[in-house]
């Protein structure tokens, strides 16, 4: 097994455990592989949305299992609420052990302040396409992600590498981007004004790391992005930010005999 990973500081959110699209397998290998100081969970780990849909797998199950265990283990766990997980906030400011819930976080980095939220909070202030997105997230989202689960369960039968294909629609449609570009200047004015040098968002599955300039100064912009098409976090390392990409290939050694549960999930879905 390889030594895990040292790492101050991982930023993961929008995981979407109990969601039909959430990639709970490769997130426990992610986490199995790092021993971070401060772990943040930055908002829709847990997607409440769905429960009525009766679906939570041991391979859900295990993801939350493992950071228990690491909260239990020395790691500091800080859950951040967001939309899908929303029902939390009446539990805000909640402290057990290594484990804490709080709405938004701000730390201090090598003496630069940080602001870590979830970032749904910009959704009434960037007008009509925030309740398409929530539509996107429902029904229409699922069955988006139920078709590309399909089209990768064939392309892995075939010997071919998984591909987001909802991600691609979603890349390619204009209001889609005019809104994460609206959503990125929103969330940088805000911290520029604050005086705080990197904002840490998540909410709109978009990865992404930039410094944004305005007339009132700069501010590095983050983005944590997803575990249901991107496969992304972020990590706080030698006064550095990076983006970490998951690669099948680096736990090719792992789990071996796992399957895929894809065509189990389809099957359950044309059954109920």
């Amino acid at each position: 097994m390889k030594k895990k990973r040292e790492i101050p500081l991982v930023v993961i959110s929008d995981v979407h455990l109990g969601t039909y699209g959430c990639q709970a397998k490769e997130l426990l290998h992610y986490l199995k592989s790092i021993h971070p100081q401060t772990l943040v969970l930055n908002g829709d780990i847990i997607d409440m949305w769905s429960f009525s849909k009766n679906y939570f797998p041991s391979s859900h199950m295990n993801v939350l299992r493992q950071i228990l265990k690491m909260s239990n283990q020395g790691t500091r766990v800080i859950y951040i609420t967001g939309n899908h997980d929303e029902t939390l906030r009446k539990y805000s400011d909640l402290i057990l052990g290594n484990f804490e819930l709080v709405d938004k976080l701000i730390l201090e980095l090598d003496g630069k302040k940080t602001w870590i939220f979830h970032g749904d909070v910009f959704d009434s202030s960037t007008k009509g396409y925030a309740k398409i997105l929530a539509k996107l997230g429902g029904k229409g989202y699922d069955l988006l992600i139920l078709i590309n689960s399909f089209i990768n369960w064939l392309r892995v039968l075939f010997g071919k590498e998984k591909r987001s294909f909802s991600k691609m629609i979603k890349d390619s449609v204009k209001k889609a981007v005019a809104f994460v570009s609206n959503f990125e200047t929103t969330a940088a004015e805000i911290a520029i004004e604050k005086g705080y040098s990197y904002v840490v968002c998540g909410h709109i599955h978009k990865p992404q790391m930039k410094e944004i300039v305005n007339e009132h100064g700069k501010v590095l912009y983050l983005n944590s992005g997803d575990w249901v098409e991107n496969l992304t976090a972020l990590e706080y390392k030698k006064k550095k930010w990076s983006i970490y990409h998951y690669q099948k290939s680096e736990f090719a050694d792992q789990d071996p005999n796992e399957i895929d549960t894809t065509y189990d999930i389809i099957t359950k879905i044309l059954s109920e």
